[in-house]
């Protein structure tokens, strides 16, 4: 997808799924007549890496629960996304196992009582570790851009730090609200 534009839309990613309604992922790409798909490479618990347990406002050395997912349009890799949660928000759910979530992460912490209210995201650009280039085919010295989300409830608590980094040539604009007819 290199060098396409792509507007996407946060709001979808944060509203919980309907009973058998596909990913927002998948919806999006859907409506440019693209296929959008999804590959879990691990989940469980982990040390929570630097940065990540800091914009959770973890004391250091706290654990979190990730889910790392390489995210595919058509059958490529565009992108890996990597969600983090404080374990006790996460912690003994369907989140912290290496399977398929019905209704995705955002649907399955509404039913626990966590449900995003306020979005921070942050973009940053650097070079892409041996693992970033393997998974999205990158040679050595490529850039990446990095996007980190920091996802709050309405009374501030943090609930998710996603860390989704892509190849460097794609140009994303980011719209949030409903735009005007």
């Amino acid at each position: 997808m290199s060098g396409d534009a792509w507007i996407s839309e946060t709001a979808p990613y944060l509203a919980p799924r309907a009973p058998g309604q596909s990913d927002a992922w998948t919806d999006e790409a859907a409506r440019r007549g693209r296929r959008g798909g999804q590959r879990l490479l691990r989940a469980g618990e982990t040390d929570a890496p630097e940065g990540i347990g800091a914009a959770l406002g973890l004391p250091p050395g706290e654990r979190v629960v990730v889910r790392c997912r390489l995210i595919l349009l058509d059958d490529h890799p565009v992108e890996l996304a990597d969600s983090y949660y404080p374990v006790s928000v996460a912690g003994g759910t369907a989140l912290a196992e290496p399977r398929k979530v019905p209704g995705g992460a955002v649907t399955l912490l509404a039913r626990l009582g966590y449900v995003g209210a306020e979005v921070v995201e942050d973009v940053s650009a650097g070079l892409a570790t041996p693992e970033e280039r393997e998974h999205l085919g990158l040679s050595e010295g490529s850039a990446v851009l990095r996007l980190l989300r920091l996802t709050r409830t309405a009374d501030g608590t943090p609930m998710e730090a996603s860390l989704m980094t892509m190849p460097a040539g794609r140009h994303l604009t980011y719209r949030l609200g409903k735009q005007g007819s």
